[in-house]
């Protein structure tokens, strides 16, 4: 039984309000049109608050983790703007920011494990990109699930098993 669940946050728990699933969620970050204020632009996937709130009543340990370009301090108030704006703080027991590069995701999972005195085999970590999310987990050793999109063109993500099509469906690997 998963005691503890790591949520990526873009494309995962939210996405852009005017492409939602159809292109890779970072766009609005770079785009003349929202990059001033890409929050406003946000909207949750449709199943996010049932599950989160169906996983705090069951008791689990909920932490989001999101990549981010800024230095840290930055990186971590932007994140938790999101968080405020999408009214998601009262489900997360711990948000941070990860650096930008592949293994951070997976570095922080375990060090967060270890804070907690959480074995790995009571993690599971959700993501919607198989380079930023779930590879980073189970190369630690981290249960992962990959979130299926049109816009995760990696080659080995194609050959993930452990795929579900919306939050909702990850209760059948708790």
């Amino acid at each position: 039984m998963k005691e503890i669940i790591i949520f990526d946050g873009d494309g995962t728990l939210w996405f852009p309000r005017t492409t939602k699933t159809k292109k890779k969620p970072h766009w609005i970050y770079y785009s003349s049109k929202t990059a001033k204020d890409p929050i406003k632009e946000l909207m949750l996937t449709p199943t996010t608050l049932s599950t989160l709130r169906k996983l705090k009543q069951k008791g689990k340990i909920l932490v989001l983790l999101s990549t981010h370009l800024h230095p840290p301090k930055e990186a971590d108030a932007i994140i938790r703007r999101k968080i405020r704006h999408l009214r998601l703080g009262k489900y997360f027991d711990e948000v941070r920011a990860t650096s930008d590069f592949h293994g951070s995701k997976g570095e922080l999972i375990t060090e967060i494990l270890k804070k907690r005195g959480i074995p790995k085999c009571k993690a599971l970590m959700v993501g919607d990109s198989y380079v930023w999310d779930y590879k980073p987990a189970s190369d630690n050793g981290i249960e992962a699930l990959l979130i299926k999109t049109v816009y995760d063109k990696h080659p080995r993500a194609n050959r993930v098993k452990r795929k579900i099509k919306s939050l909702k469906d990850m209760f059948g690997y708790l």
